[in-house]
């Protein structure tokens, strides 16, 4: 009885986020403007997110198959693609759905708690590491691009905060390498609690993994790097579909700006999306019509695979 009530609690839980998602959500906006992409064009949008999920799924699938070789990777692209869609859907800066992923290793293929956590750390540390790497050339953009180019001390500040965020995930992925815990050294400030134990445990099973499987590592990396520039080219193809003419930098710029505004926590970056793109494309001399066109097709596409996600994870509750 008790497992029925909380698998009836999360669809109505689930149910509730699409809901609010599609009221929210400026359908009839998105729909005259997908009216204005020819079908080719929808298609390979579509092509392209495919592309990028095979990848993400690839990344965790090889960090997972290093120590765990039962594990399939098919069913574990349907539990990427419902990670999105809790975490889209919920507060936060695009995190939520992650312990999808360790319930999936735990009830589906007999993985522990803390080594599936492991491998959630490690997969969404080599997701960090690519994408810090992609908005690092995009902040340079933004700083190239002149957006900000009244205010001098923006530059440095500028790349001050550029060192700062491309150096954390490979600095952490070097120290678990040679053995060194940042997370667990800090953790061990504090008072001990099962929460702070199972935190410390499942950053030393990365750790191990990191000096066990370096090819792995790598490969991981490799794939996450290429999802990565999967989300850039897919936002170049965006501009291109709506006749918006943009320099290779002024892209970067525009795109990282749409990828800091989900950050914000609130479901799907709801307001803040927009306005970036508003305003970094506005100071590219591009129209407001133009650019909240493009923040209708990025809707499209959220929406889209998020309510897939919502409906998957609804399904495979356990």
């Amino acid at each position: 009885m008790q497992k029925t009530f909380l698998h009836i609690l999360w669809l109505l839980l689930l149910a509730a986020l699409l809901y609010w998602a599609l009221k929210n959500a400026p359908l009839i906006e998105i729909w005259s403007t997908l009216r204005q992409l020819r079908l080719w064009q929808i298609a390979a949008l579509m092509g392209i997110n495919a592309g990028i999920y095979a990848l993400v799924t690839l990344r965790w699938w090889i960090i997972t198959r290093a120590e765990a070789r039962q594990v399939p990777y098919f069913p574990l692209l349907a539990v990427r693609v419902a990670v999105f869609g809790v975490s889209y859907f919920t507060l936060g800066p695009q995190v939520g759905g992650e312990p999808l992923q360790v319930l999936a290793l735990r009830h589906r293929y007999g993985l522990t708690y803390t080594r599936a956590t492991a491998t959630v750390v490690m997969d969404k540390l080599l997701e960090f590491l690519a994408n810090f790497v992609l908005l690092a050339i995009g902040l340079v953009s933004v700083l190239q691009a002149g957006i900000f180019s009244r205010n001098e001390n923006l530059s440095v500040a500028g790349l001050i905060g550029i060192i700062i965020v491309v150096t954390w995930p490979p600095a952490h992925i070097l120290l678990l390498k040679r053995g060194k815990y940042p997370i667990a050294s800090i953790l061990q400030i504090f008072p001990r609690t099962k929460l702070s134990r199972f935190v410390i445990a499942s950053e030393r099973l990365a750790g191990k993994f990191c000096q066990r499987h370096f090819k792995e590592l790598l490969a991981a990396a490799s794939v996450s790097l290429l999802a990565a520039l999967g989300m850039v080219g897919e936002y170049f193809m965006v501009t291109s579909f709506l006749q918006i003419e943009l320099d290779a930098a002024q892209t970067i710029a525009a795109w990282t700006a749409g990828w800091l505004a989900f950050l914000v926590p609130w479901p799907g970056g709801l307001g803040a999306l927009e306005a970036s793109q508003v305003f970094v494309l506005g100071a590219f001399g591009v129209a407001a019509s133009s650019a909240i066109g493009v923040t209708l097709i990025i809707r499209a596409r959220d929406l889209l695979i998020g309510g897939i996600g919502l409906l998957l994870a609804g399904r495979g509750v356990k």
